[in-house]
């Protein structure tokens, strides 16, 4: 069982030095180091330490906003560690899903984040309703009436004339012309 540290700073002007640090005085051994703000989903630092990390290990953090932007990101990437049979700790929150009352803190930051989800989807279908009675359509308008679509199929009657020059002639592109006419010209006969 080994500790596994990672530290992250966004800006180069900062320096991993502290978070370092702390993870060294907390027995890590190996500590990948990165700089990359937290909105990235591509960091290939942190790729590297749960490449290397191996089950019964645990990825140990400074504090938890440099593992993840969100509580969303921070629960998946712990759910993650955890299938892989490796526990996640944070020094600064002093949260270890090692332990019993690490994992209890940890299951309650998912269901305040589920809760959170559940409220914003009631938000949105509430908001929804009120918009259609108050006689709001949603969505994209459609790109051709039903008069575009009429003289594009009296346009399309004329063998000379291509499927690209009646959407042209219309502004839409060909496969939206598609769309409102499946099978294009053949459909027509």
């Amino acid at each position: 069982m080994a500790l596994v540290g990672y530290a992250r700073v966004s800006t180069a002007d900062q320096d991993t030095a502290l978070q370092v640090e702390a993870l060294k005085a907390a027995g890590c051994k190996r500590i990948f180091r990165e700089t990359a703000s937290g909105a990235q989903r591509d960091r290939p630092e942190l790729a590297k330490a749960l490449d290397y990390i191996r089950e019964g290990d645990t990825l140990c953090v400074w504090k938890l906003d440099r593992l993840a932007r969100s509580l969303r990101q921070l629960l998946e990437t712990g759910e993650a560690l955890a299938e892989r049979g490796i526990g996640l700790r944070s020094l600064t929150e002093s949260i270890d899903t090692t332990t019993p009352g690490g994992r209890l803190v940890f299951h309650v930051f998912g269901a305040l984040a589920e809760f959170e989800r559940g409220i914003i989807r009631e938000r949105t279908v509430e908001g929804l309703k009120l918009a259609r009675r108050m006689g709001r359509k949603g969505g994209r308008p459609r790109a051709m009436a039903a008069a575009d679509v009429a003289k594009a199929k009296a346009m399309l009657a004329a063998p000379d004339i291509t499927v690209e020059e009646v959407a042209k002639t219309l502004g839409v592109s060909a496969a939206t012309l598609y769309r409102y006419l499946p099978g294009g010209r053949q459909a027509l006969a």
